[in-house]
């Protein structure tokens, strides 16, 4: 193995440690405060932090931050696809998508709640 691949590497490594670091560190602490924010948010908010503060600086995990986007892109390759088949379609009526998508989650949202009430009420009033 070459030195220049063995510092790639070993710098990866020490990237992806930072960045899992920092995870587990935000989970610990949304647990600590007992507030109800993912581990995951507070760690990028304590990154946020650490770039504001200058104590890191974005080019510090850019290796390891582009090797986890890379291995992220897998997870969304079937919605990316349909990106690049559509892409004409989403860029003309993009804005009509997202208004559907909200509203019908608007929807789902009131029946789901309506729903909820009256079968509430409707098993109250069935009790003896």
């Amino acid at each position: 193995m070459n030195t220049a691949l063995l510092k790639k590497t070993l710098r990866l490594l020490a990237e992806m440690a930072v960045i899992g670091a920092l995870f587990l560190l935000g989970g610990k602490l949304a647990a600590w405060l007992g507030w109800p924010i993912p581990g995951g948010v507070m760690g990028l908010a304590l990154l946020l932090l650490l770039f504001a503060c200058g104590v890191l600086k974005p080019v510090m995990l850019q290796l390891g931050a582009g090797w986890l986007m890379a291995e992220m892109l897998l997870f969304f390759i079937p919605a990316l696809m349909s990106l690049l088949d559509y892409g004409a379609l989403v860029r003309d009526e993009g804005w009509r998508i997202l208004l559907v998508i909200a509203l019908s989650t608007l929807v789902v949202m009131v029946v789901t709640a309506l729903t909820v009430e009256w079968v509430c009420r409707w098993s109250l009033h069935r009790e003896p």
